[in-house]
């Protein structure tokens, strides 16, 4: 069962951490890791795999050195871990490692997911990710190099709260991506709180500076999904989003998610073949790969006809009129 393994301590060889290694050469941490940030490396829960930590340096160093990124951290993301433990907690993936100040912090975040249409199943459950692309519209993540952009908080409804209705406002911190994740912006890919307003119906309400021409606004209740899906962005908790906000709104950093397309392909192949990642110097989180059996990257080449053609099949429909509240 995936849940009672995920309590298991893995034993891998890791290939290189850089950025465009080939996935089968395998590698021990690089030797300039800080000797502080060396215990929180590992396979282990809250501990940030080799690959993904010299991966995620790379690029920050990369584009410190370029003088693109000024920030004293960066981040970065395993989607190949499960999202929950057994007791149904969110279970960390995502890393705010700030060496300036000798922090690193492991939360939790969502991976996108995906979608089950007549021509290709690209869905993923809610558990594993098996699934990835840089596709727009494959509600899917994408793996590698991105630099965190400018935010912008959209009005999203009205909600009740134990103090009376309030409007719920969502910060979204865009991303910038590189290569195959180059398309980041087109795709709307970002980072959020993993929270959304479930749309009920319209409330009066002209005073507010949010109402509609005719003074309403719409009323819903919220929605927490932390450790759910997104639909391709990197979503965390509450608390998780203040902090990763203070650090990255205004002041660019870098942030690499594992896994990308190279290596979604090379793992693939070695369970196809049968072979060992750790001889072959992969890495994939055990109990997740136990799971899906064999993950998949959908080349954007390849999903966007599909998704395009979806579209254009779907009936027209009016524009949704929420009933009015109550």
């Amino acid at each position: 069962m995936l849940l009672k393994s995920l309590s298991l301590v893995l034993s891998v060889s890791l290939f290189s951490g850089l950025l465009n290694a080939t996935p089968a050469i395998a590698s021990s941490l690089s030797a300039d890791v800080p000797v502080w940030l060396q215990k929180h490396v590992g396979t282990g829960h809250n501990q940030i795999a080799p690959v993904v930590l010299d991966r995620a340096r790379a690029l920050y160093r990369e584009k410190t050195q370029s003088g693109a990124v000024k920030n004293g951290c960066y981040f970065a993301m395993d989607a190949t871990r499960p999202s929950t433990a057994s007791n149904g907690a969110a279970l960390s993936r995502f890393y705010v490692i700030c060496e300036s100040s000798k922090t690193f912090k492991a939360v939790s975040s969502g991976y996108g997911n995906g979608r089950k249409l007549a021509r290709a199943n690209f869905s993923n459950g809610r558990q594993c990710a098996r699934n990835f692309s840089n596709a727009e519209g494959s509600k899917l993540t994408a793996g590698g190099a991105y630099v965190t952009a400018e935010s912008r908080t959209s009005f999203k409804g009205y909600y009740q709260s134990t103090s009376g209705t309030k409007p719920f406002l969502r910060t979204f911190l865009l991303f910038d991506g590189e290569g195959e994740t180059s398309n980041a912006r087109e795709r709307a890919i970002g980072g959020h709180r993993a929270m959304f307003l479930k749309w009920q119906c319209r409330m009066e309400r002209p005073q507010s500076k949010h109402a509609d021409d005719d003074g309403f606004v719409p009323f819903g209740r919220l929605v927490d999904y932390t450790s759910g899906r997104s639909n391709g962005c990197t979503t965390w908790s509450k608390p998780a989003t203040t902090e990763i906000l203070r650090i990255a709104d205004g002041n660019p950093t870098t942030l690499y998610i594992y896994p990308a397309s190279q290596d979604i392909n090379a793992i693939a192949k070695a369970v196809k073949k049968g072979t060992s990642l750790a001889r072959a110097g992969l890495y994939w989180n055990e109990a997740c790969l136990a799971a899906i059996g064999t993950p998949k990257f959908w080349p954007k080449r390849t999903l966007q006809p599909i998704i395009n053609e979806w579209r254009s099949s779907l009936p027209k429909r009016p524009p949704l009129e929420l009933p009015l509240c109550e």
